[in-house]
């Protein structure tokens, strides 16, 4: 499609990018990447700071769909596509409650297990009310190491390995900093994949997956955005029947939350047998030059040009109002 058409078919473009989250940093490289891939093809794309700029402002600017770059609470958590439908603005990814419900570890993962799918072996723990004893007793029951996790947090913020007893208390406090409970997750020893996926209910397919090689294995917030010494394998060097299974996982996970459009599923692939296990699943993947889907869709022949237009494609509204109602 020429850029004329491209211009035409998706009229005013808003991205919104920025906002109020621990991953605003984040969130500003994504939505400088998206907007100068969709203006490069014609569209007719402006950049919009939700952290500067208000709803009101949002409205005024009349855009005919906007394209979600936002990581993290007020973005990627349900409460900005509640806005959204109310202004009756299409946008890109899930809708209200799969947002929200993806933002949530806790809920995602009772979700998943609830429809039978793979997720590691976890206990919730208020951030306030949590005794020294309750810890070392997750500690005892999901064994050493153990993950701490601030569940509706992203971008590995808020986030604790803890490799001894003496450890656990100062990283639930530091982890309880970010959120009022605090998530305790059976560590999987293996190899780190992930899996995004585009499209929705039994259109949703998977891309190719990227296996990360941190360095000491710990792919934290620097070796994930700023790191070259982080390593990205993809295809992940897996065979053809083990990539078909966690593909196949990964889209049943999408669906089992509601997403839609886009988002990527995050997996550890345990080491004694090569079993894979769920860990989160984001429904506003970053979209930065160390970014993960990018970097799939490239492996599958989709430039980032063309990936930020078929997302800004399936931008669409999840509620409509009733044929019946009519303006006072």
């Amino acid at each position: 499609m020429d850029d004329k058409n491209m211009s035409k078919e998706f009229g005013k473009v808003g991205v919104l990018y920025g906002g109020r989250s621990a991953e605003r940093e984040v969130s500003l490289m994504s939505g400088a990447g998206v907007l100068q891939a969709l203006q490069s093809k014609g569209i007719d794309a402006h950049g919009f700071d939700t952290g500067l700029r208000s709803i009101a402002e949002l409205a005024a600017e009349k855009f005919d769909r906007v394209f979600i770059a936002l990581h993290g609470r007020y973005g990627e958590d349900g409460t900005l596509q509640g806005a959204l439908e109310q202004l009756g603005i299409p946008y890109t990814g899930s809708g209200v409650m799969a947002s929200a419900i993806a933002m949530d570890k806790v809920m995602t993962k009772r979700i998943w297990l609830s429809n039978g799918l793979p997720t590691p072996g976890f206990r919730v723990f208020d951030s306030q009310s949590t005794s020294a004893a309750d810890l070392q007793l997750a500690a005892d029951e999901l064994g050493l190491p153990l993950m701490l996790k601030a569940p509706h947090e992203g971008s590995t913020i808020g986030i604790k390995k803890v490799n001894s007893g003496v450890e656990v208390t100062p990283a639930f406090a530091y982890c309880a900093k970010y959120d009022e409970v605090v998530l305790a997750e059976e560590f999987i020893t293996g190899r780190e994949l992930t899996v995004p996926v585009l499209g929705r209910g039994r259109n949703a397919r998977a891309l190719p997956i990227v296996e990360i090689r941190a360095p000491q294995g710990n792919y934290d917030y620097q070796n994930k955005y700023f790191s070259d010494d982080t390593q990205y394998l993809c295809p992940a060097p897996l065979d053809a029947e083990l990539t078909q299974k966690i593909q196949a996982i990964a889209v049943r996970a999408f669906n089992a939350v509601g997403c839609a459009g886009w988002g990527r599923v995050d997996f550890m692939l345990r080491a004694t047998d090569n079993e894979p296990f769920l860990l989160e699943l984001n429904s506003s993947p970053g979209m930065t030059g160390h970014s993960l889907v990018p970097m799939s869709a490239k492996a599958s022949g989709i430039s980032y040009e063309d990936l930020c237009a078929e997302i800004l494609r399936s931008a669409a509204l999840e509620l409509h109002a009733s044929q019946d109602w009519k303006a006072e």
